[in-house]
Formats: structure tokens, C-alpha cells, sequence
């Protein structure tokens, strides 16, 4: 399929259409403005960057400080197709481009970088300020159709559908979640139907589900759970510290999101995942031991796990979720359950409620420039891709990255054709 206009129409092409208004989007734009091609901006809301914006309202945390080697490995199984990308626009190219734009960074205790006023809004309205400046054109509330059969652009605007020409499109849709903010997943059906592989697309960095009793999802529900390690049963990965969120219906936050594409891989192959828990990964076995053997009078037994171990309310009535009672009284069994605590998980939350997508177009079916193999002038950046990252920057970075690359190469192949 070509999609890209015929030369007799090339002379009423707007030179390269991107079709999104995120972060890769307008990353795009701009890379190809200062190419000194025509951009022409196309999004179905009503405003750019609303998903931005939304992540920003927590922090702005726009990549990491991490070395190249750790920071690529955030990356899994995809890293081979993002390494030579993200060598071209680093987490240091990132922060320099913020810097251009007025917004100065600084790296927090935990390596993430932040704007120094933790806002998004005064980036976004420096970069749009730019943009125009640039000469991009922008065109809002355009929701794109996919191609008509002169295979120009389709697009539903507020007084009907039009049809665009385009000598080259960088699509840059996003993922699957959080719709109402813009990326809600339409696209994979538009693109599969011109026989473009793609991956089905999956919540990441998400919640899980599991079946807590009502007692304790009704005096815990909301509550973090602080200071605890925990790994994936089955997986290769190492265990990891940090906290998670009670939720009423399972378990959500950071530490859950860094594991999250272990746990869902794990539920869509045998329909369950176990989450093992360290509630006290600061003191080995032997220890809790000890201390569980110590005589507690006529103390509580949860009395005794605080003053002895230090284990809140939350973390003892955990044990109650997965301990039958007599189990209590095996001092063995309750170190070891305290040192690894499992809980079973059956599902990922929906899609929608994920802070970011799994799947999206696969790699295989790209050049080098992210230019698709079998539709020549059209090239895909950000979440539309089929990769995924934890949270902590690694998830804009690549977006800004794959923008870039997909922007070269619209400007490269358009100076060819």
C-alpha cells in the first residue's frame, strides 16, 4: 500500500502530517520543523499534551539519571530495537532540550529528573510557543479515520469528515490507556485492516487483582504498604524494595509497576501470578526467628510482631490473608511467611485504568527510521510501538526518542523522493 500522494499530487501535499498530539507528536513536529519541513499537527482533542499534563500533576518526571547500560535494561526484551535510538536522544540530550526551552532540572534522591518547579505546564506552553514560532499548524478536534481510496488521510472534524494529502505521516497516536484523555487504541483495527502487525495491546504499569477478605479490604483499602521487597514466583527477576497501595480490589503503585510486566505475562499463561513478599527485608530469617521464639507473656501475638519486629497493624493482619490460624503457633512457618509472603494475583486491572500500554505496532515490520516495511512514507513514534518501560522517565524518553528517529527519517525519505 502507498499512502503517501502520487506525484501529480505531491504540489497539494502539506509535506509531512504527524497525527497525534503527545508528547512523541510534538516531539516529531518539531525535529521535522527544524529540517525546514512543512508540519501539519492533526489531534482529536480539543488541546495537545492533555495526557502529559495529567502525569505531570504528581511531579514532572521526565527521564533518569541512571547509567546508559542500567537505564536501557528498563526496557526488557525491546532494548535491541531502542538502544541505537535512544543513543541519539539520551536522558542527558532530554534534559539539555528542556534547558532550551527555559526549563532547568535537577535529579531527585531517587535518580528520577524533574523540571526544578515539578511543573508540566510551564514546559508545554514554552515548547507549543516554539512550535508556532516553527511554523507548525495545528489542527485540533481532527480524529483521524485512517485513508480514503486515493489513500489520502481521513479525519472527522467538528463540520464533517475531510480528506488531507501528505507527502509523509508520522503517526504518534499513543496506547490504550487512559482514553478520555486521548489514547484510547482505535487505531490497531485501522492499521490491521492494511495488514500492519500489531501486537494486542495490554495494560502496563498497572494494578492487580486478588480476592482479599472483606474485613481486610474494608479497614485497609487505600493504605500503603510501606518498606517491603517482593519479586515474581517463577521469574527471573531479582527482588525489589519500594511500596504499593492496598486497593479494594488488589494491590497498585510503584513497586507493583515495575513488576508488572512479569505478572501479567505470567496470567496470560497460566491465569494467575504470585507475588511473593519480603515484609521485612531489612532483618534475614534467622533473625524474625529469634524474635518470633522470644516469650511474649501475655502480650497479643500482633503486640508481640510490633514491639519485636516492628511489624505494623497492616503487615500483621497481611498475615492473617494468607495463614490459617493455627499456623500462628509454628514459629518456622510464620518467619517464613513474613520473609515471603505470597499473594495470588488473577488479573490486571483494565487497560484504561493503566498508567501507560504493552503491545502496539511490532518492530519487525519497520526500517532502521521506524518507517513502515510494507506502506513507504509512513512512520510510527512513541506507545504506538510495541515496547514497554516502568515508570521513572524511561517511558518519555523513549517516546521523545522514537519521535526523533521517526522524524529523521520522514525528512530523509522526503528529501529522496
Amino acid at each position: 500500500m502507498q499512502i503517501y500522494p502520487s506525484n501529480q499530487q505531491d504540489q497539494q501535499a502539506a509535506g509531512v502530517v504527524v497525527v497525534g498530539g503527545g508528547p512523541a507528536g510534538l516531539m516529531a513536529a518539531e525535529t521535522l520543523a527544524l529540517r525546514g519541513v512543512q508540519v501539519d499537527l492533526y489531534d482529536a482533542m480539543p488541546s495537545v499534551g492533555r495526557k502529559f499534563l495529567m502525569a505531570g500533576k504528581g511531579g514532572m518526571n521526565l527521564t533518569h539519571s541512571e547509567d546508559f547500560v542500567s537505564f536501557m535494561t528498563r526496557y526488557g526484551p525491546r532494548q535491541k530495537w531502542l538502544t541505537p535510538l535512544l543513543r541519539q536522544f539520551d536522558a542527558n540530550a532530554l534534559r539539555s532540550w528542556a534547558v532550551g526551552l527555559g526549563i532547568e532540572t535537577y535529579v531527585g534522591s531517587s535518580g528520577r529528573v524533574f523540571p526544578v518547579d515539578m511543573k508540566a505546564a510551564p514546559l508545554l506552553r514554552a515548547w507549543l510557543h516554539r512550535l508556532r514560532s516553527q511554523g507548525v499548524r495545528f489542527h485540533m478536534r481532527h480524529r483521524w479515520l485512517g485513508w480514503d481510496e486515493q489513500q489520502q488521510l481521513r479525519f472527522d472534524t467538528p463540520t464533517g469528515e475531510i480528506s488531507k494529502p501528505a507527502q509523509a505521516v508520522v503517526l504518534a497516536l499513543g496506547g490504550g490507556s487512559w482514553a478520555r484523555l486521548g489514547s484510547d487504541g482505535a487505531w490497531v483495527s485501522l492499521l490491521r485492516q492494511h495488514k500492519l502487525d500489531v501486537a494486542d495491546l495490554q495494560p502496563a504499569n498497572c494494578g492487580f487483582d486478588l480476592p482479599w477478605t472483606e474485613f481486610f479490604r474494608s479497614r485497609f483499602a487505600g493504605q500503603p504498604l510501606l518498606t517491603v521487597a517482593a519479586r515474581v514466583r517463577g521469574s527471573n527477576l531479582a527482588m525489589r524494595q519500594g511500596q504499593f497501595v492496598i486497593t479494594a480490589t488488589g494491590v497498585e503503585g510503584s513497586l507493583i509497576y515495575a513488576l508488572s510486566s512479569a505478572l501479567r505475562e505470567q496470567i496470560n499463561v497460566s491465569g494467575k501470578a504470585v507475588l511473593e513478599l519480603d515484609l521485612l527485608p531489612d532483618i534475614p530469617v534467622d533473625k524474625v526467628l529469634i524474635e518470633l521464639q522470644h516469650p511474649r507473656g501475655s502480650r497479643s501475638l500482633s503486640s508481640h510482631l510490633k514491639s519485636r519486629l516492628g511489624l505494623d497493624t497492616l503487615k500483621s493482619t497481611l498475615l492473617h490473608e494468607v495463614l490459617g490460624k493455627s499456623d500462628f503457633d509454628n514459629s518456622s512457618l510464620l518467619a517464613q511467611t513474613i520473609k515471603c509472603l505470597p499473594l495470588n494475583l488473577h488479573a490486571a486491572r483494565p487497560i484504561d485504568e493503566a498508567i501507560s500500554s504493552a503491545g502496539g505496532l511490532r518492530f519487525e515490520g519497520l526500517d532502521q527510521n521506524l518507517m513502515s516495511i510494507h506502506c513507504p512514507g509512513l512512520f510510527f513514534a512513541g506507545e504506538m510501538l510495541d515496547w514497554e518501560a516502568p515508570t521513572g522517565g524511561y517511558l518519555l524518553t523513549a517516546c521523545f526518542a522514537t519521535a526523533r528517529a521517526a522524524a529523521q527519517g520522514a525528512a530523509d525519505w522526503l528529501a529522496r523522493a
